[in-house]
């Protein structure tokens, strides 16, 4: 491997986000509270560190794709580990492996949360931990991209960080230079900044609406209040933050194609009128569920309660509105399995993502119908008009296959470790793999993950940094030919 290459990137990253540390300590500053020693630190820590780095790998290097794989995981672990130390040295997670645990949550866009009074933290902490979400969200590495010299293996490190969803749907848009990271940040942003002006015009604080902002275009889920978006008891912020978790949802791929536009590549999308679909069908089923078993007085209310739940856990942003676990079981059931699907390839979503599956159902379609009805046929999967080849197929199927066998393996391993009944344990690695935050069980909207052994969080913070890099980037540096010449 070229450690150069990887050691100058490397480096770049630990400087933009040491700078971005900036905003949680004017924060600090602005509130005047006792966050900003831990906040300014840390930042002066991060940047140090980065300095000295580039002084010992000063050469822009190209980098390989197995090194831009081999930058996409082990940057992520080192980033979370640092972006412990504010709350270290603060004093409010004095354990290093609750830190972690809190800090990988929130770059993967989780939401899983180890603290039991999220509001006595001072705003300075809170906001550092809301913008784990925006970094984390369009990729930390997505923005490293943009610091580095063209050239400079952008391409390797995007497809390192992106979905296996954007190899079937032959996304065009790619990191080809930092013109084109600059574009998708544009566009995040610009949501992000929307949504906020949309939130405070419905009488929330500029803090808060900031903080939720964040949690909700990543689809990540952290809130400054203890009880979520229920906190603020309000509609309009609910359909405020559905509309945005629905649009966090969307390739990023379309905005820009909005933006020149081409409409026409937004209207033939197969995964966007696969997403509207099964969103507004399981929207529908809770909220006729909730309505008739009486979980709630009118249709309307029931309505809003049961489709920000279900968007929520489809987006595997993870903001709750209520306790879903209180609800009819039959509404459980199907909260349970939108927790499998995931939103669109491309988006700020995790999750198996909708486009396997558009991939998958075509294929067996196409393969029942060979072997039952037309033997002479020809099975052909086609999305977005255009047909997809068999390898692609292969894909789809293996990347779901391995992400069962990842939960039911890693349920039986944290039933084991932590002595979790088989919901809790099943629960906590969907909810940690598929980056959604709140499960079930001990682990349901209501409750958090203190109570899990040092051991169970480790694993679990794996398992959501397999998720989110789409598992086989962080899985493939465990094989011995990736380190083979």
């Amino acid at each position: 491997m070229n450690i150069t290459a990887i050691g100058n990137v490397l480096s770049t990253l630990l400087l933009v986000t040491g700078g971005s540390m900036l905003l949680p300590v004017a924060c600090a500053l602005i509130y005047g509270e006792d966050d900003l020693t831990g906040l300014g630190v840390s930042c002066i820590i991060i940047v140090l560190l980065g300095l000295a780095l580039r002084r010992f790998f000063p050469r822009v290097d190209e980098l390989s794709f197995k090194e831009g794989l081999f930058v996409a995981t082990i940057g992520w672990i080192i980033i979370s580990a640092l972006s412990v130390l504010p709350f270290m040295i603060h004093g409010s997670i004095p354990s290093f492996t609750d830190g972690f645990f809190e800090m990988m949550s929130g770059y993967t866009t989780t939401g899983a949360t180890i603290l039991t009074d999220i509001e006595a933290l001072p705003h300075g902490l809170l906001f550092w931990r809301s913008q784990t979400h925006l970094l984390g969200g369009m990729g930390f590495l997505t923005l490293t991209i943009i610091f580095l010299p063209h050239g400079v293996g952008g391409v390797r490190l995007f497809r390192a960080e992106s979905s296996p969803g954007q190899i079937i749907t032959r996304d065009k848009f790619i990191a080809r230079n930092r013109d084109a990271m600059i574009w998708l940040w544009v566009i995040y942003l610009a949501l992000n900044l929307v949504q906020t002006l949309l939130l405070v015009a419905g009488r929330m604080e500029l803090f808060d609406a900031l903080c939720t902002a964040f949690g909700t275009v990543s689809t990540s889920g952290y809130s400054p209040r203890n009880a979520s978006i229920g906190h603020y008891g309000s509609a309009y912020i609910d359909w405020v933050v559905i509309c945005f978790m629905f649009l966090g949802g969307i390739t990023f791929v379309l905005y820009y194609q909005m933006v020149r536009g081409n409409f026409s590549e937004v209207s033939k999308n197969t995964e966007l009128r696969w997403y509207i679909s099964i969103l507004a069908l399981f929207c529908l089923a809770v909220s006729l569920i909730l309505w008739f078993r009486g979980t709630y007085a009118t249709f309307w209310e029931s309505l809003r309660y049961g489709t920000f739940q279900v968007a929520s856990l489809l987006t595997t942003t993870g903001f709750t509105t209520a306790d879903y676990e209180i609800w009819p079981q039959a509404a459980q059931m199907f909260l349970f399995a939108v927790c499998f699907i995931g939103a669109c390839a491309g988006s700020t979503t995790s999750g198996i993502k909708i486009v396997h599956y558009a991939v998958i159902w075509k294929f067996l379609y196409g393969s029942i119908k060979k072997i039952y009805i037309q033997p002479m046929s020809i099975v052909s999967v086609r999305l977005n008009g255009r047909a997809v080849e068999q390898s692609v197929i292969d894909l789809a199927v293996c990347y779901f296959i391995v992400n069962i066998l990842l939960v039911l393996a890693g349920g039986c391993l944290i039933s084991v470790s932590d002595e979790l009944d088989y919901l809790s344990a099943m629960s906590a690695v969907i909810a940690a793999l598929m980056n959604i935050g709140p499960g079930f069980g001990s682990v349901g909207p209501s409750e958090n993950y203190a109570f899990i052994s040092d051991f169970g969080k480790w694993f679990l913070s794996w398992n959501m940094l397999v998720g989110r890099l789409e598992m086989f980037s962080a899985l493939v540096v465990f094989l011995p030919a990736f380190w083979k010449k």
